[in-house]
C-alpha cells in the first residue's frame, strides 16, 4: 500500500497565520520531524516563509516533504473575495515552488453558521442566488489552481461553514466540474457535522484525492451540539481526540483506500487550543504510531 502519513500546523495549534499564540514555525518541523513523520502541510499562509529558499532548506533540515496547504477564508462572504483570491494565489505559488501536490480549499467559519454546527436540520441555507454566487467563487479558486498552478484541488467540509453538511458537499461536487475540484475528506469534521465517514467515502472514494484523519470524542460532540459551543471552545474542550480514541473507525477507513487501490498522503490533524495544556508532538507521535498499529506503514 503506497500511503505516506503526515501532519499538519493545525496539530500545533495553528489556525491563523497572524496568531501571537502560534508556536515558531522553525519549532513546529521540528517537532513535526521528531514525532516521526516524513511530510507536512504548509499551514495558513504566511505562517511558514514565503520564500523558497528559507522554507526549503528548513523542510530539508528536517527531513520534510510539503505535502500541500489550506485557504481556509470565508468564501460565503463576497466582500471577502478579494482576500479569498490573495490566499489562493499565495498559498498555490508556495505549493507549486517546492513541489507539493494538494491545494485544499474550506469555507472558513461563520457567524451565521456556528450555532448549528453539527446541527444540519436547524442550520440556515442559502438562497439560489447566494448559493450560486458562492459556489462560482469557490469553482473560481479551484480553477485558478487546476489550471494556472496544475495542483490538485479538494474541497474541504469543515464545521461552522456553509460548506458543513453532507447533502451542500454533495450538492457542490454535482455541480463544480471534476477535473477541476476533487474532495479532500475529512473523517473528523464528517463526523462532526452528524455523518458516516465510511460511507461517504466508499460512495465517493473515486474523487477522494486527498485525506485528512481526524477523529471525535463522542461525549464532547454530544455535549458540543446540545449546548450549541462555538468551534473552537470545542476544539478548546478536546473534541477532535487522538486517533483510535473516538468515533472514526480508522480501520474501515484503511480498508476503503485499500481496496480503491487509494495511492498519496493522508495527513494527520488534531486540532488544538494552543493556550491550554496540550502536548502536539506526543500526541502527534501517538497518532502516528496508532496508525502505524493498524497497518499504515
Amino acid at each position: 500500500m503506497s500511503i505516506r502519513i503526515g501532519n499538519a500546523p493545525c496539530s500545533w495549534g495553528v489556525e491563523f497565520a497572524s496568531d501571537p499564540r502560534n508556536p515558531d514555525w522553525r519549532q513546529v518541523l521540528k517537532e513535526c520531524a521528531e514525532a516521526g513523520y516524513k511530510g507536512i502541510e504548509l499551514g495558513p499562509v504566511g505562517f511558514m516563509p514565503e520564500d523558497p529558499a528559507i522554507l526549503g532548506d528548513a523542510l530539508a533540515e528536517n527531513g520534510l516533504e510539503l505535502i500541500g496547504g489550506v485557504v481556509f477564508r470565508p468564501y460565503h462572504d463576497p466582500d471577502a473575495w478579494a482576500d479569498v483570491l490573495d490566499a489562493t494565489h499565495r498559498t498555490a505559488r508556495a505549493l507549486k515552488a517546492h513541489g507539493a501536490q494538494h491545494l485544499v480549499l474550506i469555507d472558513s467559519i461563520s457567524p451565521r453558521r456556528a450555532p448549528t454546527a453539527g446541527r444540519d436540520g436547524e442550520a440556515e441555507q442559502m438562497e439560489k442566488p447566494e448559493w450560486q454566487a458562492y459556489r462560482d467563487r469557490i469553482a473560481e479558486s479551484a480553477r485558478i489552481g487546476a489550471e494556472e498552478y496544475g495542483l490538485t484541488v479538494g474541497i474541504h467540509a469543515h464545521a461552522a461553514g456553509f460548506m458543513d453538511f453532507e447533502p451542500e458537499l454533495e450538492r457542490l461536487l454535482d455541480e463544480v466540474d471534476e477535473s477541476i475540484l476533487k474532495i479532500c475528506f475529512d473523517t473528523g469534521h464528517h463526523s462532526y457535522a452528524g455523518y458516516d465517514p465510511v460511507a461517504f467515502m466508499k460512495r465517493h472514494i473515486d474523487r477522494i484525492s486527498y485525506m485528512h484523519f481526524k477523529d471525535i470524542d463522542s461525549a464532547v460532540k454530544a455535549a458540543a451540539i446540545e449546548n450549541r459551543t462555538g468551534f473552537y471552545d470545542a476544539c478548546g474542550q478536546g473534541i477532535f481526540c487522538k486517533l483510535g480514541q473516538g468515533d472514526v473507525d480508522f480501520p474501515a477507513v484503511r480498508q476503503v483506500l485499500l481496496d480503491a487501490g487509494y495511492q498519496g498522503w493522508c495527513t494527520v490533524e488534531q486540532d488544538c487550543d494552543p493556550t491550554l495544556d496540550v502536548t502536539p508532538m506526543e500526541d502527534s507521535r501517538d497518532n502516528r504510531e496508532y496508525l502505524e498499529s493498524i497497518g499504515f506503514k
